[in-house]
């Protein structure tokens, strides 16, 4: 049980790659170092403030960026299409239909998987989980366990922040294949840093290098958006499309705010009569009269205190021209306001919102307050709720492998399953979400309507061309394990019903008294 706690050395640490002269791609957002280059196992210093740096960076800006409106009210959207909590049903539950084990393996799958919802405490902190995830593109783990008692398996999972957490991967010198003479490299070891400041946090607190130390992998369950950075260097998140046209977005409003605030307020225009005096002497003059107009004297109540700013400028300044003798004389007028156009054309303002909407992926009917559900058939439903109800499906499969990975862990530690064992049914674990979609309930029932239609369509071809299961399971489109419950359940109520039928037929005995009384209440009455 080496793969666990913070022991970084492994029975078999080197995999042996399949010999090709690309390499690998990994969407895990690991820093790939060459070598020996890591010593130490405490206080080791790993200069990675390049990558590293970034990669914190833009998780605290994918945060800022979903505090704003726009963004929070998409999130909370697809958050609560993905995670939906139902005091009556499971927020998640594991599908072992695929599965090829026998019955008690499963059910012991099923305690563990429940075991470790209740580590998750998913019911109340799914939402907050999920979020997280998709706000960060990526959530991290630590599985702690008691290190005398092994197979008590999972003692608690705790949250890290990403943000003090590197994967690091170490990799040999390529040397070439001794068969295709291909250059290729192994992976020598694979393991996080941890730094309690974090790698590239605040300043003061980074030096030349990142002090930090070592944890085993196994000892972390890390899930990633699986979007990388174009040269595949730092993991992204799904809100990352969505930088840009909130940026525009907020230029242009904080644009229009400016623009409505200066020119709607009214000024007053001072012309003065300056005569015939010189240039010098009548620009000293209008100053003149700047400031004995200018009333800027301010009391402070607090302090008793009178201030003055006559020397602030003001976006409601007023404007003071001289005039020459001749023309009319001293006069004040007052110019009139711009109209708020900013504000009342907000052509540009709607269009770069449904820009921002369209890179959040969310349907702007689930953005627009003055919307409302239109309960119709699935042919009303729109392309876009269609689209959406498949990136949900993309985005919670993503985050299910968390679930995957801590089942493994678990199984392992308790000796239930070897991780060769695990290897074999991975691919075939399905998670089942709670539905709270209406479109997606809607197309269902049209899916199951039209497969009803088309069963009494072949009824009377069935014993004839088609087969009772060969209907079963390309009419209506059941599994294996449906089948063999559905007919269990007909059986039983073919049963029951037949008992109770049994049950209200008179017996063979009671029947002639019963036909005596019977003919002497007709012959009394």
């Amino acid at each position: 049980m080496k793969i666990f706690g913070f022991e970084i050395k492994r029975e078999a640490d080197e995999v042996e790659p399949l010999t090709s002269f690309a390499e690998p791609i990994n969407d895990d957002g690991a820093i790939t170092v060459s070598g020996n280059a890591m010593g130490g196992f405490y206080s080791t210093i790993l200069d990675m403030e390049g990558t590293a740096k970034t990669e914190s960076e833009l998780v605290s800006r994918y945060r800022a960026l979903a505090m704003h409106p726009e963004i929070a009210q998409a999130v909370d959207e697809i958050v609560n299409e993905s995670i939906s909590v139902d005091i009556d049903d499971k927020v998640v539950e594991l599908l072992l239909d695929d599965v090829d084990l026998p019955d008690k393996v499963k059910d012991k799958l099923q305690e563990e998987f429940d075991s470790i919802m209740s580590l998750f405490d998913f019911t109340a902190q799914g939402y907050d989980m999920f979020s997280k995830f998709y706000v960060d593109g990526r959530i991290n783990y630590h599985v702690i366990i008691d290190n005398e008692d092994i197979k008590a398996g999972i003692k608690e999972l705790r949250y890290v922040d990403p943000r003090k957490l590197k994967l690091i991967r170490e990799m040999d010198k390529k040397d070439k294949d001794p068969h295709s003479g291909i250059p290729v490299k192994k992976t020598k070891a694979e393991y996080y840093m941890y730094s309690e400041n974090g790698f590239g946090g605040n300043k003061g607190t980074m030096q030349s290098g990142t002090q930090g130390f070592k944890i085993a992998k196994d000892s972390i369950a890390r899930v990633t958006s699986g979007l990388m950075s174009e040269n595949n260097a730092l993991v992204l998140s799904y809100l990352h499309g969505a930088i840009k046209p909130l940026n525009q977005l907020r230029m242009l409003e904080d644009a229009t705010i400016i623009y409505t605030i200066t020119r709607a307020p009214e000024r007053r225009v001072f012309y003065i009569d300056v005569g015939n005096l010189p240039k010098s002497k009548a620009e000293q003059y209008i100053k003149d009269m700047m400031v004995r107009h200018k009333n800027k004297l301010q009391y402070n109540s607090s302090t008793g205190e009178i201030t003055d700013s006559r020397k602030m400028m003001t976006m409601t300044e007023d404007f003071w021209f001289p005039r020459r003798g001749g023309e009319r004389t001293t006069e004040v007028d007052t110019m009139a306001g711009g109209s708020a156009a900013g504000l009342t054309d907000d052509q540009n303002l709607q269009y770069f919102q449904r820009k921002l909407f369209k890179a959040l992926k969310v349907p702007l009917s689930r953005l627009e307050p003055e919307t409302m559900y239109s309960f119709g058939r699935v042919s009303e439903i729109t392309r876009d709720e269609m689209k959406f109800g498949k990136f949900v499906k993309r985005v919670r499969s993503r985050f299910s492998t968390l679930f995957t990975q801590v089942l493994e862990k678990q199984l392992v530690l308790k000796g239930i399953m070897t991780p060769e064992e695990f290897l074999e049914i991975k691919n075939d674990l399905r998670y089942d979400f709670i539905q709270d979609n209406y479109f997606e309930e809607l197309k269902e029932t049209e899916i199951q309507r039209e497969r009803l239609t088309t069963l009494r369509d072949v009824e009377d071809a069935i014993g004839v061309y088609y087969s009772r299961d060969w209907v079963r399971k390309n009419v209506l489109r059941m599994s294996e394990d449906e089948i063999k419950e559905m007919k269990k359940e007909i059986e039983a109520e073919s049963k029951e019903e037949a008992d109770l039928a049994a049950a209200q037929e008179p017996d063979d005995d009671d029947a002639p008294e019963q036909e005596q009384e019977s003919s002497a209440n007709n012959i009394n009455g």
